[in-house]
């Protein structure tokens, strides 16, 4: 075999595994390629976790590490704080900005921060200089208050240099009784045709995050009707106590009916809620058209109920006097006067 064509194919080989390696994105979170990484410090075992998740009784200080990775040759600076986390109204996972004008996280806390991401603390390392292509492990502790309720309190440890921010999500569990809840809310149906679309609102009412699946049923007055896309996992991790506005695509909707809708929502725990929503689903041409002759047929209806009524009160002639025949009992005694039952009297 040929040595010089099996060398240039070894290494056109190494050349695109190099060139594939160069090219492939970072695993650990970043913001716009800053030239730096934010995740958790490995644990004992040397595991990637893609997040904090941290568990203790109200009072408990909890501790644990953020590792920040400089991957460019100048230093930088970092700047790290705890946030609260929410969901938006559409149902994405967001963190409360700092408060404005507010220094970083201090040893009391995160600046802006009301719940969880307050008891977040880095005390005197809330900026850090990380030299260049060097690795710094920042330890932090996150003090739960005694009075704090259980269940879930969403957060995270946002990390910011130059406008970049990097935000890696903390899962907290304060020990006591919890509870999966929710409610299906404003159930309605917007559009028409193949626009139409399932419209309600979610809200978390127990105190522990859910990952709610959705069933729809639907029914119309008259004629057949086909199911929206159903049982499913809905793309939202719903937060305690928040409220997210949802849609669902309906393209098989029908073009001239009464539609009902019945939603079920379900979430591991035990969580379930129902909830309806009607609406007439006319065609715009049609409603147009309907809307302009309303009038006229409301005239119609009324005149038609006018000479039914006119017909109903008019008088009955009333029986008259049988003809004087001769008997040979004597005369007879005249017949009583007769009326039609419901005729006028």
């Amino acid at each position: 075999m040929p040595v010089l064509p099996t060398l240039r194919r070894a290494a056109a080989v190494l050349l695109l595994a190099a060139a594939t390696l160069y090219a492939a994105p970072a695993h650990p979170a970043a913001a716009d390629e800053p030239g730096w990484t934010a995740e958790p410090a490995a644990g004992a075992a040397a595991t990637a976790r893609p997040y904090f998740y941290l568990a203790g009784a109200p009072g408990t200080v909890l501790e644990d590490r953020l590792a920040l990775a400089n991957t460019t040759d100048q230093e930088r600076t970092i700047t790290l704080r705890g946030a609260d986390a929410y969901n938006t109204a559409d149902g994405a996972f967001a963190v409360r900005p700092a408060a404005p004008g507010a220094g970083a996280t201090g040893a009391t806390g995160a600046a802006g921060a009301t719940g969880a991401g307050s008891w977040i603390s880095f005390g005197a390392a809330t900026t850090v200089k990380v030299p260049p292509r060097t690795r710094a492990v920042v330890p932090f502790t996150l003090t739960v208050p005694p009075a704090s309720p259980p269940g879930d309190h969403p957060a995270a440890v946002i990390a910011t240099e130059g406008g970049h921010e990097v935000g890696v999500r903390v899962h907290l569990r304060v020990g006591g009784p919890t509870l999966a809840a929710l409610t299906v809310e404003d159930v309605a149906v917007r559009g028409r045709g193949a626009a139409a679309v399932i419209a309600y609102t979610l809200v978390n009412r127990g105190n522990v995050a859910l990952a709610p699946e959705l069933r729809i049923r639907a029914e119309a007055l008259v004629g057949e009707v086909s199911d929206p896309p159903r049982g499913r996992a809905l793309p939202v991790e719903l937060l305690p106590g928040q409220r997210v506005e949802l849609t669902e695509p309906w393209p098989g909707a029908p073009a001239l009916d009464r539609v009902r809708v019945t939603l079920t929502v379900t979430a591991p725990g035990g969580a379930r809620a129902v909830a309806t929503g009607s609406r007439w689903l006319v065609p715009w041409g049609l409603a147009g058209w309907a809307g302009a002759g309303l009038p006229g047929l409301g005239a119609a209806t009324a005149a038609a109920l006018y000479l039914v009524r006119r017909r109903r009160r008019r008088p009955v002639p009333a029986l008259g006097p049988a003809p004087d025949v001769p008997s040979a009992a004597g005369p007879t005694t005249p017949a009583p006067h007769h009326e039609l039952t419901g005729a006028a009297r």
